[in-house]
Parts: C-alpha cells; sequence; structure tokens
C-alpha cells in the first residue's frame, strides 16, 4: 500500500502515485444493493478444498512486521480470523538464477496452517538479477522468462496449501516504476498460463491500489482479459469518506466494477476482493481515535458483505508508525489488542464464520440497517448516517450488541437511539427478518435514481444539500449558515480545496461531457482569489486551466466544459476545487453540473 498522509485527501498527482507505503511482502532479512453486487453472491467453492471457504474475514500484514506473524497470528485466530494476506518477495525466494530458497514462506505457511488460517500467496517483486536496471521495482524485466520459472515454482510447492495469488501489489503505484497496463497484463496472462499448467484449480487475481477501475480497464484491454479469476482493489479513500456520509459510494463500487467487467466481456460472478482497506489510529492509547477505527472497521467488513464483496482483508495486523504518531494495525507495536480488533472479534463471533447479506430495512433518512444470515439465524447491522441520530422501536424483545462485545436487552416498545457506531441486533421479530429478506434484491431507499436527471445541485453551508452530488472531506472549509470559505490556514494546504463526488448514476465510469459551474464570492473585494477545476477523466486526474473570480461583493458563477469525465472515484472523489494558486481565501455556495449533449 502506499503511505498514508495525515489526512485520507492529500492533494494528489494526476499521474499513478509515486508515494511508497508499507508493502504487503517483505523481504525477509535474517533467517530468511439492486445495482449494487446484492445479487451476486459467493461464488461457490469446490467440494473439499481445504485451501478455500466462502469466509470474508481477511486480515493483510505489512512488510514492517510480517516477521511477527508467530506472535499475532494466534491474536488473528482468537479474533475470527479465516484469511491471511502476506508473503515473502522473489529476491528472498530465489536470490540468484537457479538457487532457491522457501525456509521463510514454508514457516509462515506451517504457522498460518496451525492458527487454521488460509494464506494467499502473491507474485512479487523482482528479484534484482532479474530487473533490468538491478533493483525490485523498476520495469522491464531482462526476460519474461524468468517471470514463468518463478511462478511455476511458487505453484509447484505451495500448489497444495495456496490457492490465490495476486500478480504484483498496487502496480499503478509506486512498486511498478516505468509500469503500464500493457505490462500488467503481460504479467497477468503470463502468471495465469504458468500457474493453471501446474495446477488447474489456481485462481489468480489483478491488484490496484485504492480504487482504480481505469487501470483495470486498461489492463484488460491490453491482453489481460480472460486471463484473470479475481479483482483486488484498495479503496482507503472510499472509507474515509464514511465520516461525511460515503455509504452509497462504497456501495457503488461492486456496481461500477461489474459495469466495467461487463463492457470487456468478462464474467459477470468474477469474485471482487478488497484485499487492502484500513484507518488509522494513534500509536498511544487514545480512546476517541482508537474508537473511530473500531466504527470504520466494522462499518468495511459490513459494508463489503452487503455489496458483494467475496472476501476483506484489513490492513493491517501489527502497524508500525509512518512518522506521525499513527497506524493502521489491529495490534500495537507492544503486541496489545485495539479496540478495532475487538470489534472485528464480535463481528465474526455475532455473524459467523460464513455470513450472507440477507436483506436491509428502511428505519428512517439517514439510517442504514442491513441483515445477515448467520446459519440460518438473522443478525441486524445498524447505524444512523454521519451526525445523524435515527431512533427505532421494536415490536418485540431484541438483543443488542456493541461493538466492544456488551449485551444488553432492549424491551418491546423501547427506544433505540442509533448513531454513527454500528450495533449489531439479535433475535429481531420474524416480520421484519423476512421483510428484510423480501427486499434483498429491491434499491436501497437511500440510493435515488440519476440516470435521467440532466442537472446536478449541491447548496454548501452549515448544512449541505444536493441532488446527486456530495461534499466530502468537508473540514478543508469553514461553513457559514449558506456558504463555506476555504481555510488557507491549514498547514498541510488542504485548505485550498474542496472536493466532491458525483452519484455515478448521474455520470460514471463511462466518458460523458459535462458542465461544471461554482458560485463563489471573494472575501473581499480587494482580497484576489480564483480556481481551477481537478477531475477524474478518461486520462486519470486531471485539471482545467485558472480563473479569476471578479472583485464585486455579488456572487459569481465560473463555468468549466469538461469534454471526458469518467467518474470512479478512483482516490474518493470525483472532482474538486483547486484553489493552491489562489492568493486569498473565498467562499463557495453552489456547485452544479449539467450533462451536455
Amino acid at each position: 500500500m502506499f503511505k498514508p498522509a495525515r489526512l485520507c485527501f492529500q492533494a494528489r498527482p494526476f499521474t499513478y502515485l509515486l508515494i511508497a507505503r508499507s508493502v504487503v511482502l517483505v523481504l525477509g532479512l535474517g533467517f530468511c444493493a439492486a445495482c449494487s453486487a446484492q445479487s451476486a453472491g459467493n461464488p461457490p467453492t469446490s467440494p473439499g478444498d481445504l485451501r478455500d471457504d466462502r469466509s470474508p474475514w481477511g486480515v493483510a500484514t505489512g512488510a514492517e512486521w510480517l516477521n511477527d506473524y508467530p506472535k499475532f497470528n494466534p491474536m488473528l485466530r482468537q479474533a475470527g480470523i479465516r484469511w491471511l494476506r502476506g508473503f515473502y518477495e522473489w529476491q528472498t525466494i530465489q536470490p540468484r538464477p537457479g538457487e532457491w530458497n522457501f525456509v521463510l514462506p514454508d514457516r509462515l505457511l506451517e504457522n498460518a496452517r496451525s492458527n487454521g488460517l488460509h494464506l494467499t500467496g502473491m507474485f512479487a517483486y523482482f528479484a534484482p538479477w532479474a530487473s533490468a536496471d538491478g533493483g525490485t521495482r523498476r520495469f522491464p524485466i531482462k526476460d519474461i522468462r524468468f517471470w514463468r520459472d518463478y511462478v511455476a515454482a511458487l505453484v509447484t510447492r505451495y500448489h497444495s496449501d495456496i490457492k490465490y495469488w495476486e500478480v504484483w501489489n498496487e502496480f499503478n503505484g509506486s512498486f511498478a516504476v516505468d509500469g503500464s497496463p500493457e505490462i500488467y497484463a503481460e504479467l497477468v496472462r503470463e502468471a495465469f498460463i504458468s500457474a493453471k499448467k501446474i495446477d488447474p484449480t489456481a485462481k489468480i487475481g489483478m491488484s490496484v491500489a485504492n480504487f482504480d477501475v481505469r487501470f483495470l480497464d486498461a489492463t484488460i484491454k491490453a491482453g489481460a482479459a480472460n486471463h484473470f479469476d479475481y479483482i483486488c482493489v484498495h479503496p482507503y479513500e472510499i472509507l474515509a469518506g464514511l465520516r461525511q456520509g460515503g455509504e452509497p459510494a462504497f456501495l457503488n463500487m461492486t456496481t461500477t466494477l461489474r459495469k466495467m467487467l461487463d463492457a470487456n466481456r468478462q464474467s459477470a460472478d468474477t469474485p471482487l476482493w478488497i484485499t487492502e482497506i484500513g484507518a488509522l489510529a494513534p500509536v498511544k492509547r487514545d480512546d476517541v481515535e482508537d474508537q473511530a477505527q473500531a466504527v470504520a472497521l466494522a462499518k468495511a467488513y459490513l459494508l463489503s458483505i452487503v455489496a458483494g464483496f467475496q472476501r476483506v482483508f484489513w490492513f493491517e495486523a501489527r502497524g508500525p508508525s509512518y512518522g506521525d504518531g499513527k497506524d493502521h494495525g489491529l495490534i500495537r507495536s507492544d503486541m496489545t489488542a485495539r479496540p478495532s480488533l475487538d470489534a472485528l472479534g464480535v463481528l465474526t463471533a455475532a455473524l459467523g464464520a460464513e455470513p450472507t447479506s440477507a436483506g436491509w430495512l428502511d428505519f428512517g433518512e439517514g439510517a442504514f440497517a442491513f441483515a445477515f444470515n448467520n446459519g440460518g439465524k438473522a443478525v441486524l447491522g445498524a447505524w444512523a448516517g454521519a451526525k445523524r441520530k435515527v431512533n427505532v422501536v421494536f415490536d418485540g424483545d431484541v438483543r443488542l450488541l456493541s461493538l466492544k462485545g456488551e449485551s444488553t436487552t432492549l424491551r418491546a416498545g423501547d427506544s433505540l437511539t442509533l448513531t454513527d457506531t454500528p450495533v449489531l441486533i439479535e433475535g429481531l421479530p420474524a416480520a421484519l427478518v423476512e421483510k428484510a429478506r423480501a427486499q434483498q434484491k429491491q434499491p436501497f431507499p437511500w440510493k435515488v435514481d440519476y440516470q435521467g436527471a440532466e442537472l446536478a445541485t449541491l447548496l454548501l453551508g452549515e448544512r449541505n444539500i444536493g441532488t446527486g452530488i456530495r461534499s466530502i472531506n468537508q473540514d478543508t472549509t469553514i461553513a457559514d449558515r449558506e456558504w463555506r470559505r476555504l481555510d488557507f490556514s491549514r498547514s498541510d494546504k488542504e485548505g485550498h480545496y474542496v472536493y466532491f463526488w458525483v452519484d455515478p448514476q448521474f455520470a460514471g465510469l463511462e466518458a460523458k461531457s459535462i458542465e461544471v459551474t461554482t458560485v463563489v464570492k471573494r472575501v473581499a473585494t480587494d482580497k484576489q482569489a480564483g480556481l481551477s477545476i481537478d477531475y477524474e477523466s478518461s486520462r486519470g486526474y486531471v485539471g482545467t486551466d485558472y480563473r479569476n473570480i471578479p472583485a464585486s461583493d455579488a456572487w459569481q458563477e465560473l463555468s468549466w466544459a469538461l469534454k471526458d469525465t469518467s467518474f470512479a472515484g478512483a482516490w474518493g472523489w470525483s472532482f474538486r476545487i483547486n484553489a493552491i494558486s489562489s492568493p486569498n481565501e473565498f467562499l463557495i455556495k453552489e456547485v452544479r453540473i449539467r450533462k451536455i449533449r
């Protein structure tokens, strides 16, 4: 993964990022919804295949602490985890041509097996002797035959224990310098062919950083079509968007992926995985921020199961600090469990080893309620949207289970106040269980159909009001009753940006021409200010020309015609106001998007 910035919506370059985060592999020093995938359940596993099951519960481990797996694997097992993502690099396993050293991966596999964990494999990165520049990340490879031999050696040795293999890690990021969709397509295709010759049941996955659907699309078109078995994404920014009501965007990921696969004539039931997702927590105990990580984790797993992701891997098991006193780990560096690990144990115990989505309930505006099937027992996961509270009353007694594992009984007729912290509800009245099941294939009540709309709008202020557009990462601006002001006082420069997400039913991955209009005003007539627009296009994130805001006390409308928008939310946002070149802050009152026919 990439090293996270202090904020999740950090200013991004328009090419694929070259900022390194921690890696899921390790060198081995020393000893060696109706429109969502509600309709796409977990594909069946092969009868008697001990390498596989239907469990979604996974954890990924980072490079810094992989060798601590003897300590954290038992903790993961106790929390109900069934899958572990982490493996050793090519250069560790084959340090020189013809010389193989399987000591470290053998030990890792044996420990995973002893803790009841399925291990997923990965083909990455280069052995220096196989790379043109003598390193491990820069392309091209000297000879593709080296890659074939490496894949064949791993599958030959581990096919009895490892069924799933990812090709590289975040190839669209900093781990593949001078890489391209064409190069990645060749690696995927050759890995698929080599692995299947040895083990026809092996499964080969493609992986991208964040939610870069365009890179996956380009790779398939470049030659990977029909040479992969599953898709892996790492939607950190989309998870971060849940703090401001981003549940619809999260649920829509599988819809976007399946539309892309369908457009490329790939299998409609291709399994979709999240092999990295996470949220930061302080290195030292902080009850508020630790709880926020636990809340993010609970929503990540619950929404992923509902959306139709087959498997989810929280990044990471034990977490190092990236220099700002925070990390993603379920376990602190002193091997004490964070509340997020406890919350994960609550989820796996309540929902069971192999939960499935079993519909939804409408508890009113601002509430989310999803039913899950745990071996025939219904469990409801419910919470209120960001900064909301929703009261719910049941006709019968129900059992409430908090993310801390606290259990209470709610009597019939008593009110339950939902907050943004998920609560698990057991013992639901039979009528509610049946209602949830009957609605499983129906559109979610909080998803509005914008397909036929010509205009999407957002009014900004203390409480934003939007149709088809949502403001995200709102703390980059300061709210007034009827407008918001950019906040240049922030040391991280994020106060120079205002981020927006566009509902994909209005404008999605398919290229469209739209007009973006901003209603803005200078803070004072003598305070010069201006802006441009950064947006997702068929070429990735790109920017428009810069416009000055006229000197006036009146609100001004500035518009840009964007000819090639392609909104997938790769980095969590569709477009943003960019004021990095503005000498002063300004006010923003409204944003509108109009389709250009």
